[in-house]
């Protein structure tokens, strides 16, 4: 197998169209969250704490909203490299409806009963109520976003990649300036502190939703087409849509819940290291913006070629994404540790926080070189031939099986210090890396999944 970097090739420039799009858009996504950190981190870090582990409820219906999103895109980028729009037509308003069904779930939860979401991740009171205010005002931007990102999936699939991005980025950056100006009280408005965050979120996915809808509406793009939101797509295309869709969604909220155990692991173990698990989230998320960005691109451009039957391509390509993926882990993984003693000299957090917070980044480090590995391949390689089953695999082995169990065994029993139950928690993405080369090596991946559906 070709190994040499020429990237003058097809391969570096149809995956470059993806990457730097969908990289761009998940640097801006992370970009809110630090922002929500420095910002809020000024006035107290009892309100940085507080909208951390708030952001988790978010976290949550995004496993749904994602994992449902996801299947529709792995249907839509195969379908689209048979240039079959018509089909896709017909499957998106599955995704839309059970996203709205989600999302209004927790619209509604935290709308009406924030306390009780709350105190799932932390006994501390004032970080409770704080949390709760929070919740109650972001509330609308659930189902706002369950909507949003069906138009955001669909646009990504079927070639338009760089529109997606440019909207969520757009999003981003009025999220980014309606939060100073509702937190601090600039331009005449009135200083609102967590309850800002909250309304400039929900700000930004009303901008965000309505400029994706007019996007789709353009002549020679796909539609989402309401008045078939509750219509049938056909025995064929429902059953398939639920068959790669189902695995994905396991494989999300096994990964997503366990991930909100370590959440509240570290969420009992006091405010300092919730503070600092809060920082280091937010610089990983920053620095593995372009792992997802391969990871995004991969299952496009290996679902279009799939699709369009070009297995032996779509092989040779996967291979050549494998090694690209190690080489963008040592990279990001290595600037996190070089950068972490900046994060900590600039991070608004306690003595014992900051102490926290040093060796936390320099452990997460070698967690984003397997990440990088682990995403590329099973978000992006396996999921774009319809091969998730092995994902919620992967995550019951690796997380349920170990890292869940032994963090509850080291934090509540055993008492370990704070770091030890961190690195604990985060072995999962090192721990699965063999299991995950040796399923690669069997190939199940490549598989055209699309059908000739009659209308």
């Amino acid at each position: 197998m070709k190994t040499r970097m020429n990237f003058k090739d097809e391969f570096y420039q149809k995956l470059k169209l993806l990457v730097l799009p969908i990289a761009i858009q998940n640097f801006m996504l992370a970009l809110v969250s630090a922002t929500d950190a420095i910002m809020l981190g000024w006035i107290d870090q009892t309100s940085l704490s507080a909208v951390s582990l708030a952001g988790q409820v978010q976290f949550v219906l995004s496993l749904f909203i994602s994992g449902i999103a996801a299947g529709a895109g792995i249907m839509a980028a195969q379908y689209w490299g048979k240039r079959d729009a018509a089909s896709i037509e017909k499957v998106i308003p599955i995704a839309l409806r059970t996203n709205l069904l989600f999302s209004g779930l927790f619209t509604i939860l935290a709308g009406f009963c924030p306390e009780i979401l709350m105190r799932i991740f932390t006994n501390d009171a004032a970080l409770v109520a704080s949390g709760s205010q929070y919740l109650r005002a972001v509330a609308l931007s659930y189902v706002l976003c369950g909507i949003s990102q069906v138009y955001l999936i669909l646009l990504k699939n079927t070639g338009h990649a760089a529109v997606s991005s440019r909207i969520s980025s757009t999003a981003v950056v009025l999220n980014i300036i309606l939060n100073a100006i509702l937190i601090y009280g600039l331009c005449g408005a009135p200083a609102l502190g967590i309850r800002g965050a909250a309304y400039a979120t929900v700000a930004a996915r009303v901008v965000e939703l309505i400029w994706a809808y007019l996007e789709t509406k353009k002549p020679e793009r796909v539609r989402i087409l309401w008045n078939r939101l509750f219509s049938s797509a056909g025995k064929i295309l429902s059953e398939d849509f639920w068959r790669y869709t189902l695995p994905v969604l396991a494989a999300s909220l096994v990964w997503g819940i366990a991930y909100v155990l370590y959440s509240v692991i570290m969420g009992h173990m006091g405010s300092d290291a919730v503070a600092a698990n809060s920082i280091t989230s937010i610089a990983k998320s920053l620095l593995s913006c372009l792992i997802r960005g391969v990871s995004g691109g991969a299952g496009v451009l290996i679902g279009n070629l799939l699709g369009a039957n070009e297995l032996e391509k779509a092989r040779e390509y996967g291979g050549r994404l494998s090694h690209l993926s190690i080489a963008i882990g040592i990279v990001t993984g290595g600037l996190l540790m070089l950068i972490s003693p900046a994060i900590v000299h600039f991070a608004p957090l306690s003595d014992t926080a900051a102490e926290y917070l040093q060796y936390m980044l320099l452990f997460c480090g070698l967690n984003l070189m397997a990440q990088s590995v682990n995403t590329t391949v099973l978000d992006g390689i396996f999921c774009a031939g319809g091969d998730a089953k092995f994902d919620m695999q992967g995550n019951i082995g690796a997380m349920w099986c170990f890292s869940v169990p032994l963090g509850f065994l080291a934090a509540f029993w055993l008492k370990l210090p704070v770091m030890v139950v961190y690195c604990i928690v985060n072995l999962d993405e090192i721990v699965k890396l063999p299991a995950v080369y040796h399923h690669y090596k069997k190939y199940i991946w490549v598989r055209n999944i699309t059908r000739d559906v009659e209308d």
